[in-house]
């Protein structure tokens, strides 16, 4: 073989490869668990701002236009809460937004509710700066990639309603590209995020000299449980705060090799598990793990559902199909 078959060989394969990477086929199970996870987790921390919702989106409350103007000069976030003025207004609109969550949630009219998930998503985030943090950020995330594929395909509303009207049990729903595409996505989406948090603390003197890890748990601030008996293991200390430097750094690279991927999840389950019990940020190591979802492989996403509904004594929906 001459170079130049050689060279056209290795980018065919290149291309192919390229192409089962993104326009394979996927089971939409792991998608549509995800939007489960998602859209309670959006709906739970929206309904939140109900506790004091006029206070951080109401014109008179902390935040009002001008503050925000300033505040986003060189940028615009676009959000329908510029346009109300009034406290009826923007009750109703909030509670119409919880409804779209709830829905999502279900799986009703999944397409449709998926894309106003993310607008309302969006318009919360670019109302109240002063208040966003990571936590809205993943929401986001994961609500624009269910926007792309069929995450209502299963254990959905929808689905119900396709097997009532057609009175029978129906096939399980078809592999599909736009599935395989959101979850790539996302996929992605988590690598890029571990990967420059890694390389952020590469640039922080106490993720090198191994006490970063003690001054989080040791912040009264955060600190949920007490956690000060680790000052009298610096060692264990020391290795906990390497490890989650390791974690973030490879991770990009791990999480795809099938030996390394559960090593990798158990690693997130650890560090998002600690954030959330040990920190008190129990939201957002949640939201965390829900990303961590999308290198679930689709059959043990409904052999875990099979076993939930087997023991509750309940018919699998698997083989029902959907209109999502």
């Amino acid at each position: 073989m001459n170079i130049g078959a050689a060279i056209r060989e290795y980018f065919e394969q290149v291309v192919a490869g390229w192409n089962r990477f993104w326009f394979r086929p996927q089971d939409p199970a792991t998608l549509s668990f995800i939007r489960i996870c998602a859209g309670l987790m959006l709906l739970y921390t929206h309904l939140v701002w109900s506790l004091d919702l006029e206070a951080f989106f109401g014109q008179g409350g902390w935040l009002p236009r001008e503050v925000i103007a300033t505040l986003q000069q060189s940028s615009y976030a676009w959000s329908y809460f510029w346009w109300i003025d009034s406290a009826w207004l923007l009750w109703t609109v909030h509670i119409a937004g919880l409804v779209v969550f709830a829905m999502l949630t279900v799986g009703y009219h999944s397409r449709i509710v998926a894309v106003l998930a993310y607008v309302i998503a969006v318009s919360y985030t670019g109302r109240v700066p002063g208040a966003l943090f990571g936590l809205d950020k993943i929401n986001c995330m994961l609500a624009m990639y269910l926007m792309l594929g069929p995450s209502g395909a299963y254990w959905s509303v929808d689905r119900l309603l396709a097997r009532r009207r057609s009175r029978a049990p129906l096939p399980s729903p078809p592999p599909s590209v736009s599935a395989n595409v959101a979850i790539r996505l996302i996929q992605l989406h988590m690598c890029i995020i571990y990967l420059f948090s890694g390389l952020g603390k590469l640039q922080g003197t106490a993720w090198w000299d191994g006490t970063a890890v003690w001054m989080a748990l040791a912040n009264l601030e955060y600190q949920s449980i007490d956690m000060t008996w680790l000052a009298d293991w610096p060692k264990l200390v020391a290795l906990m705060t390497h490890a989650t430097v390791f974690w973030e750094l490879f991770y990009v690279a791990l999480v795809w090799h099938r030996l390394w991927r559960p090593i990798m999840l158990i690693g997130a389950v650890a560090v998002h598990g600690g954030i959330a019990i040990g920190l008190g940020m129990i939201t957002f190591g949640l939201v965390m793990l829900i990303g961590n979802l999308a290198f679930i492989p689709p059959h043990m996403i409904r052999a875990a559902m099979d076993a939930i509904f087997a023991r509750q004594g309940r018919e699998s929906p698997v083989l029902e199909a959907s209109t999502a």
